[in-house]
């Protein structure tokens, strides 16, 4: 048996014993180093519920391979590894072109079937990536966020020099920030209403920082770049207000990515889709992130090795790092919003 945060239901979770999954062919299981709360996983557990009950959910985790399965030749027991949570069935177009999360009909360890809010997660090897030497398992953890975030900067194509503004600094917002200076952007303007996240941003090396409830996201931009906009813009608070000012303060022929998933209807007035139409602006949507089996080039690997080299700064994003018998406790103090956080992980 193992220990696992189960939810039974809408709110329905539960700290208990289940049992510890069977290892199949060409799978491992892998013992949990950390997994992530994902913003999704507080609506999943306690607004919209998962595909099916009972479900362990998270599907942000790294850990160390306790079992593998017949056939398995390329990992051994005592490896570190991330895990990409996308269990895909190749009869997919999308698939072809290695898209997985374009696909259709696909399975998800943390949402349709169990994943790492217990003590082991089962695992087919071509969804394992190793764990360079010098990277922490916290940090590992943070793999799929961090690979989230490189995908909307890539979906932006952000070039050398750009203006770029960043609406929400939750973790993936504080990821973004920081692909968009390693990937040679100018100014990066980054907006939310809490000072400690804003804190967070200014301790990682960045100047431009406002709360939006003192300074309208408009005005600010106008100031540093007079008058002229933003020549990108993501949007990764998922809330009208930022939405809107994403569309605002976007220059003639700029970009907007939008990267926050909304929890209600946006209406967006008519003389602001006007200004849109007459600036060019192009809307580009991003979903998760891509992973590749057969190449040595995709968000995956790039996050893990900007982790090794230290071009990407994790573990100053992390506020909690609690234990699986504790874990439901933090995912309502998430819910509440009674105390502040940014990555919170749970750990067997």
């Amino acid at each position: 048996m193992m220990e696992a945060i189960v939810l039974h239901g809408v709110s329905d979770l539960r700290h208990q014993q289940v049992p510890v999954p069977e290892v199949g062919p060409g799978e491992v299981r892998v013992r949990i180093g950390f997994c992530g709360v994902c913003g999704s996983d507080i609506p999943r557990c306690f607004v919209k519920g998962t595909y099916h009950f009972p479900t362990i959910c998270g599907h942000e985790f790294a850990g160390t391979i306790e079992s593998i399965g017949e056939g398995v030749t390329d990992y051994v027991v005592g490896d570190r590894v991330a895990v990409f949570p996308l269990l895909w069935n190749d009869d997919h177009p999308a698939c072809e072109t290695g898209k997985y999360a374009q696909s259709e009909g696909y399975d998800y360890l943390g949402s349709r079937s169990d994943g790492g809010f217990s003590e082991y997660v089962v695992a087919p090897t071509r969804n394992l990536l190793p764990v360079p030497g010098n990277v922490s398992l916290e940090e590992a953890s943070m793999t799929e966020p961090a690979a989230v975030a490189l995908h909307a900067v890539r979906r932006g194509r952000v070039r050398l020099g750009d203006t770029v503004a960043v609406f929400g600094l939750g973790p993936i917002g504080l990821m973004v920030a920081q692909w968009l200076r390693a990937s040679g952007a100018g100014r990066i303007l980054l907006f939310d209403v809490l000072d400690e996240k804003l804190d967070v941003a200014r301790n990682l090396g960045f100047d431009h920082v406002y709360n939006s409830r003192n300074v309208e996201p408009v005005d600010a931009v106008n100031a540093v770049t007079d008058g002229n906009g933003v020549h990108l813009a993501i949007e990764g608070a998922g809330v009208p207000p930022t939405m809107i000012a994403a569309l605002q303060v976007t220059r003639r022929s700029g970009r907007v990515v939008l990267l926050g998933n909304p929890g209600s209807d946006v209406t967006i007035p008519a003389a602001l889709i006007s200004q849109c139409m007459r600036r060019e602006i192009e809307i580009l949507g991003t979903w998760n992130s891509d992973f590749s089996v057969y190449s040595d080039d995709d968000d995956w690997r790039t996050v893990l090795s900007a982790m090794s080299s230290g071009v990407l700064s994790l573990k100053p994003l992390i506020t909690h790092q609690v234990p699986i018998s504790q874990g439901i406790e933090a995912l309502e103090m998430m819910r509440d919003q009674s105390a502040f956080f940014n990555k919170v992980l749970i750990h067997p």
